[in-house]
């Protein structure tokens, strides 16, 4: 061990992590086991994690006694949306606000930021009324539109697209490139790890988004997997199996999606961090 320089107080680090993890992680076992565990099993061994017999019975209710698979299109319709959105968004305004000069840049980018500082509770009741007259309420529309634009995206990508040199969208430009060109050619190949953080961060937000579902969706087949799961869980009440069944199931695609692109993401906030 002492070729790697290890001291007494990197042990204690570690452990402290390790501590830290479990603490994390246990209650997603938990519910990762409970789902396949009877109703019977766990009122009578409730000190226990394993199950005595292993069940798919929770899954298959959750399938059977609820529209799952149409929440899971909604939610996979509507994240899908909002992220391609956010991110065509985010880099462009970002390139131009990185790029170009023009009156009042500071103070729309001060504007810009000062978005970032407002609670969302704060627009809750104008975004709901606005949604209303737009005769939006209670479709998906009212869950894409509002999110197609992000404030820290705009930021986020404006700060990586001005590391790239002016140099070689002044070459692209003699060689004829248009400005749309430019950010399809030279910026986006060279931000990519921006754009996949920024994606896995707008993708996890709008995939466990419960208060905005809330306010917009009355009709059970529109709701989202969040919003979904509450009501769900209280026609439920007494069936602890097949609800942590359809959470694990909600829980998965995140997962899934954090493995895939943990390359990405690591080296996006890397990035970020020296920024």
């Amino acid at each position: 061990m002492k070729k790697y320089g290890y001291r007494w107080y990197h042990y204690v680090i570690i452990l402290f992590l390790t501590v830290f993890c479990a603490a994390m992680m246990f209650p997603m076992i938990w519910m990762f086991l409970t789902s396949f565990r009877t109703n019977a099993d766990i009122r009578i061994n409730k000190t226990t994690m394993l199950p005595e017999t292993w069940t798919l019975e929770g899954y298959i209710k959750a399938f059977t006694e609820a529209p799952l698979g149409r929440w899971f299109f909604n939610s996979i319709l509507i994240t899908t949306i909002v992220t391609a959105a956010v991110i065509f968004t985010s880099t462009l305004i970002g390139y131009v606000f990185a790029k170009y000069e023009f009156k009042m840049k500071k103070m729309l980018f001060l504007l810009l930021l000062a978005t970032m500082m407002v609670p969302g509770q704060v627009t809750m009741i104008p975004r709901f009324l606005m949604i209303q007259k737009m005769g939006l309420f209670n479709t998906q529309w009212a869950l894409i539109i509002p999110g197609m634009v992000s404030a820290f995206g705009i930021y986020m990508a404006k700060q990586f697209i001005e590391d790239i040199p002016d140099s070689i969208c002044e070459a692209a430009k003699i060689d004829g490139a248009s400005a749309f060109g430019i950010y399809w050619k030279i910026i986006l190949p060279n931000i990519r790890p921006a754009i996949g953080s920024l994606g896995i961060f707008t993708a996890m937000m709008s995939w466990n988004d419960y208060l905005n579902p809330l306010l917009m969706l009355n009709d059970k087949e529109k709701m989202t997997l969040p919003l979904a799961l509450v009501v769900f869980s209280t026609e439920h009440t007494q069936d602890l199996t097949t609800t942590m069944a359809a959470a694990t199931m909600i829980m998965l695609p995140m997962i899934v999606i954090f493995i895939l692109f943990q390359k990405q993401f690591i080296r996006g906030l890397a990035l970020s961090g020296i920024k």
